[in-house]
């Protein structure tokens, strides 16, 4: 039997949420389609500027704004009746201007993680419809959100993402010491929150796993072992819907096993990617001399000292088709990418239509 996944006010027929994946490459076209064969699509926040018509290369803060706002409208032409939320990263220096943009473009939920979101209820208060998802890697950052909201807010998560430090794709919440050794119980601590949440505050929210779920068997494991739902991106890249270019799609078909790992992020963050063109990263950002151009960052490594790369910029070359310089952001099981697909065939593949006709 399939069950459904309810976040808040909002439901969908299908346990999945698209992972939101900068720069643009989960835009309004994979989201909205996401959300049209009845899972959950993310618009991933960051960046959206440096791809759109109103920015002129000075006015960054503005641009990412009304991009935010106008890929949110494009999602919904794709699916008017869908769940389309955003993914809203904290570390980013313009965090509260986008997450009070997303509740102004419509989005149903609000994803967010790389940093502690201890401030998000007071962001949206205005706006009590919409659902707020933290990210966390452990119980202990799941109770320490908690007790922020309800004391400051009176109010709590409507579900939790326990992301998988070990396997997912972007920026990781976990130092890179810890990554890797074989001890994070990802489904440990999905139950540990459930736990939690049931036994301090009587309430069942449901808890998402992300990271390193690629197809039905992973998902079949992942409810198994106690989760509502799952959170899977790097599946959606290789699909004709994903916004990215061909050149960055046809990069996960080409990458092996072994050309996945860490790198630091100029965030202070680790963050999985296709390791095999760093070197290049870095090194246009030294032969062109380039300073931090955008300030997307509260803090950045190369802001503050031009070390590492300009990570932005690099996604962004990335996602337009820059295989060369661009970062290439991914989950462990990119690798396992064999064809370009739909979104809807990844649905298929996940839900047989025998089944579905079943319930």
């Amino acid at each position: 039997m399939i069950n459904g996944l309810t976040i808040g006010r909002h439901s969908v027929p299908f346990p999945v949420i698209q992972g939101g994946m900068g720069v643009r490459v989960s835009g309004a076209r994979l989201a909205g389609h996401v959300a049209l064969n009845g899972g959950i699509g993310i618009i991933a926040a960051a960046g959206l500027a440096l791809n759109s018509e109103n920015y002129t290369g000075d006015n960054y803060f503005t641009a990412d704004r009304q991009a935010l706002i106008d890929e949110l409208r494009r999602a919904y032409e794709i699916a008017p009746d869908g769940v389309v939320g955003v993914n809203c990263m904290v570390a980013v220096t313009n965090y509260d201007d986008v997450v009070r943009a997303s509740c102004e473009g419509g989005a149903k939920l609000i994803i967010s993680g790389a940093g502690l979101p201890l401030n998000l209820p007071g962001l949206t208060e205005d706006y009590p419809e919409v659902a707020l998802v933290p990210i966390v890697s452990s119980v202990k950052a799941a109770e320490l959100i908690a007790r922020k909201w309800h004391k400051a807010y009176g109010r709590l998560p409507d579900a939790v993402v326990v992301e998988d430090p070990d396997t997912a794709g972007g920026h990781l919440g976990e130092k890179p010491e810890k990554i890797g050794t074989g001890d994070y119980d990802q489904y440990g601590t999905v139950r540990g929150v459930k736990t939690y949440f049931k036994e301090k505050w009587n309430l069942d929210i449901p808890v998402i796993a992300a990271g390193g779920i690629w197809d039905r068997q992973d998902l079949q494991y992942a409810l198994a072992q106690g989760a509502d739902g799952v959170q899977m991106g790097s599946r959606f890249v290789p699909t004709e819907e994903c916004d990215a270019a061909d050149s960055f799609k046809q990069a996960y078909l080409d990458c092996s096993k072994e050309d996945i790992g860490l790198i630091m992020s100029p965030a202070g963050l680790p963050g999985r990617a296709i390791k095999k063109n760093m070197e290049q990263v870095r090194q246009r950002d030294l032969d062109l001399d380039i300073y931090c151009p955008s300030n997307c960052l509260k803090k950045c490594a190369y802001k503050a000292g031009r070390e590492r790369f300009c990570i932005v910029h690099a996604l962004d070359r990335a996602q337009k088709g820059d295989m060369e310089t661009g970062l290439i952001f991914c989950g462990s099981n990119a690798w396992k990418a064999d064809r370009i697909s739909t979104v809807q065939e990844v649905f298929e593949e996940l839900f047989p239509l025998a089944e579905r006709d079943a319930v």
